[in-house]
């Protein structure tokens, strides 16, 4: 209802959930995704040890965290994702999870057929449509977790605001944002999830994930 781009906004609405309904109608994107859970330490003040199993004797993977530099106001503490997980010498048996999601599959062949047809406009709808879906599908895919594949919140009753505003347990940081800016840790994710074999995500050599329409 904005004044000055109203009713631009609501035409690029209205033509989004044309796009939408037709992605549905017709299938034509396919979203896959795949979630790990393993036995986890802290090591040290920033690492994070993963065991291949309950025994925790065979360490398969380290997850490096960096800690935040700023300087914090009234002695608060730089936080690093590492203090997160219990170190293994408190004797707490802690945990960790992974995840990665696609909705990109499908989107550069569509995207193609509207080029071709010199219609950009469609091409950075559908690819805008298909960005926002991955985001909702890491959202559903959290939520999933929380109440059934880990189950540690099965009586969660959110609302969207709620959900927007993170009131819920735990957290999902990724790779590249400012929890865990290093991107090079997608390597060690995507080898333990066996992302590419699992949802065909594929990683470039600057850690890129394609199709772009995908979360880890």
């Amino acid at each position: 209802q904005d004044e000055t781009v109203g009713e631009q906004a609501s035409e690029l609405y209205r033509d989004a959930q044309v796009m939408l309904k037709r992605i549905v109608d017709e299938k034509l994107l396919t979203a896959k995704a795949v979630v790990g859970f393993w036995p986890a330490a802290r090591d040290g003040a920033d690492d994070i040890v993963i065991y291949a199993d309950d025994s925790r004797s065979e360490v398969i993977g380290t997850l490096h965290h960096l800690r935040q530099q700023t300087e914090k106001p009234d002695g608060k503490a730089n936080a690093s994702l590492a203090d997160f997980i219990a170190p293994a010498s408190e004797g707490v048996p802690d945990y960790i999870g992974g995840f990665c999601v696609t909705t990109g599959h499908g989107v550069d062949e569509l995207a193609a057929q509207f080029e071709a047809q010199h219609d950009d406009y469609n091409s950075i709808l559908l690819k805008s449509l298909a960005d926002r879906l991955a985001e909702s599908f890491a959202e559903y895919l959290h939520r999933l977790v929380r109440m059934e594949l880990w189950g540690y919140a099965t009586a969660e009753s959110l609302d969207t605001e709620d959900l927007i505003r993170e009131r819920y347990q735990g957290i999902r940081p990724a790779p590249g944002y400012p929890a865990c800016p290093d991107h090079t840790e997608k390597a060690t994710l995507f080898r333990l999830l066996d992302a590419t074999h699992a949802c065909d995500v594929q990683l470039s050599e600057n850690y890129a994930m394609s199709p772009a329409s995908s979360v880890s």
